[in-house]
């Protein structure tokens, strides 16, 4: 049965609301005295926020609040063209545009005549296209963005060198880098006891943000996104540290003098149950 939502003939439809978010966001921009006052600058961090929120709905798998959040996040993308349009710099019709001749030039195994029979294949492409780019002056890493999160910019940093041929050959080497990194964290930080001095410390910082680095690398070979892991169980904790938190509470007793070992009980029940 064919699904209604992917028919062409969904496309008019689709084509009119786009237009509908148009005509209101110029509506608004003209006669609301907030969306008069916005400008690039004072939607960034507006912007931030909903993606995040976007990002929530994702891992909750939340469809329905999921199509709320992808309205949010379109706005801000049509304000931010509605206010570069105001400067002259260039419209959405622009901005949709340079995007569909960018992703035809960067997939030239659907729209010309190169081979890419897999996945890997095809990002190799993509990176070695985009250096040939016009404007791309920062080299193979340029394109990572300064402001992402630490975690997220280890996986694009190691994802753009290995689409320049610098990557490990398999799985085992990067295990076995993953443990020397390990080793060398622990010299630093005396295998559990702290630093001695500041520039041990310092030493054992790099040591630990190596041992990261590796981690992400393994989880890369090993087909696992680390941010998504690591995500999955922050809450994971969140879920079993409130499971602690409700069953003090309902025993009549504060958290603060609860012991650890009551605390451990606590934990291993909302284990049992699933938490």
């Amino acid at each position: 049965m064919e699904n209604p939502l992917l028919s062409p003939t969904r496309r008019p439809a689709q084509l009119a609301a786009f237009g509908r978010l148009l005509d209101v966001l110029d509506r608004l921009r003209l006669e609301c005295p907030w969306d008069k006052k916005q400008t690039l600058a004072s939607l960034r961090h507006l912007t931030i926020e909903e993606t995040y929120e976007l990002s929530d709905a994702i891992l909750r798998q939340d469809l329905p609040d999921l199509k709320k959040e992808l309205g949010d996040v379109l706005l801000h993308l049509v304000f931010y063209a509605r206010i570069a349009a105001e400067q002259g710099a260039f419209d959405i019709a622009d901005a949709l545009n340079a995007q569909c001749e960018k992703l035809i030039y960067r997939h030239p195994h659907i729209y010309g005549d190169v081979q890419a029979d897999d996945e890997a294949a095809v990002k190799r492409n993509w990176e070695q296209l985009k250096l040939k780019e016009k404007g791309n002056t920062g080299g193979v890493l340029g394109g990572v963005p300064i402001s992402l999160p630490a975690l997220i910019k280890a996986m694009r940093i190691q994802e753009k060198a290995r689409g320049a041929g610098f990557d490990w050959d398999d799985p085992s080497q990067v295990w076995l880098k993953v443990q020397e990194e390990l080793a060398e964290f622990g010299a630093e930080y005396g295998h559990g006891q702290p630093p001695a001095d500041a520039a041990q410390a310092e030493r054992a910082t790099q040591e630990f943000g190596d041992l990261l680095f590796s981690l992400v690398n393994f989880a890369r070979f090993a087909g696992i996104n680390p941010e998504e892991a690591l995500e999955r169980t922050n809450r994971k904790f969140i879920s079993r540290f409130q499971f602690l938190e409700a069953s003090a509470t309902r025993a009549g007793q504060a958290l603060p003098d609860l012991t650890l070992a009551q605390m451990d009980e606590y934990w291993n029940q909302a284990k049992q149950a699933g938490h």
